[in-house]
């Protein structure tokens, strides 16, 4: 079984405007809600592609209930932990056509010791050895830095293993509990490493970094640019086709579940960068914070391209 776990989950509201103007009055021509957070959003696009998962995750009042319905309306299958404060709503200004957006988030709501410690044994009720755990999202105030890190080796203590995207400090205090698979992006692996990196040149280097304290598999993203992806001797760039991007907020996500889904089917790790890509090229060419078909992404996958890195090889 695959688990997504969104710790800060939220309701994306979509305003579309003509042209964003600052300091100015705009008036949107459509508004759309999609119901996110950054391992709904995997288990949204998992379910595109045809796979199955278990999506875990805070969620209360309205918003929370709403996002609740709107998941299962989607046929998710969802784990709510209930929480006495409001699920956040973020807030996404986008232009039409793929335009200029901006991208306000909440900081969430506060998660008392009570309801943590319900979170906790609901993943201890449900792991079981040979699970994927999706790690996904920043952490809601109440939640203490290291609870990926914590989390990952309970979740290595069952047998499961474990994908970590996330950003900051609760990445950076996950690293050494060694998730099976990390996912940062460009800005996020040069913070960490402090080290620039920015592209083909420098994220072969970044990738073997990581791998060298103890990371099984590292997919380094690099948002226009693709995917490098590493794993035992091998490591392959990914590159997308020129597309039109009409809203790149949660492409990342969507590249997340192609990757495990990949490798869920038993995938060579060429071919798992390759539908990851896929995924989340095809995820940007879609209005809203939402997953493309299964036809959309297998179009796109036709036409991405996968070169053998012989760096760190």
């Amino acid at each position: 079984m695959i688990y997504t776990v969104t710790p800060n989950p939220v309701v994306d509201r979509t305003l579309t405007v003509p042209k964003i103007v600052m300091n100015a009055m705009s008036r949107a021509v459509e508004i759309r809600e999609d119901w996110g957070g950054k391992g709904f959003n995997v288990s949204r696009a998992l379910l595109s592609l045809g796979g199955e998962s278990e999506a875990i995750g805070f969620l209360g009042g309205a918003a929370g209930e709403k996002l609740a319905q709107g998941l299962r309306a989607e046929g998710i299958r969802l784990t709510a932990v209930p929480i006495a404060q409001e699920t956040r709503t973020n807030i996404v200004i986008t232009e039409p056509d793929g335009g200029d957006y901006v991208k306000v988030n909440e900081a969430g709501p506060t998660i008392k010791g009570a309801e943590l410690a319900l979170f906790q044994e609901t993943v201890e009720k449900s792991v079981e050895n040979g699970d994927i755990w999706a790690l996904c999202g920043s952490l809601p105030p109440g939640i203490p830095e290291d609870f990926y890190g914590q989390l990952t080796e309970r979740l290595h203590a069952a047998g499961a293993r474990v994908l970590l995207d996330a950003g900051g400090e609760a990445f950076r205090q996950a690293i050494p509990a060694c998730p099976d698979i990390v996912k940062p992006n460009d800005i996020e692996a040069s913070a960490f490493l402090g080290v620039p990196v920015d592209g083909r040149e420098t994220a072969p280097a970044a990738v073997d970094k990581f791998m060298g304290l103890g990371i099984t598999c590292v997919a380094l993203s690099l948002g226009a640019d693709g995917l490098v992806l590493g794993g035992g001797g091998e490591r392959f760039w990914a590159r997308p086709p020129q597309v039109k991007a009409r809203n790149p907020v949660g492409a990342g996500d969507a590249l997340v579940a192609g990757l495990l889904w990949a490798l869920s089917q038993g995938c060579s790790l060429a071919d798992a960068a390759r539908w990851g890509v896929a995924s989340g090229t095809a995820a940007a060419m879609r209005e809203g914070v939402t997953a493309g078909t299964r036809a959309e992404v297998e179009t796109v996958y036709a036409r991405v391209t996968v070169d053998v890195l012989s760096e760190g090889a």
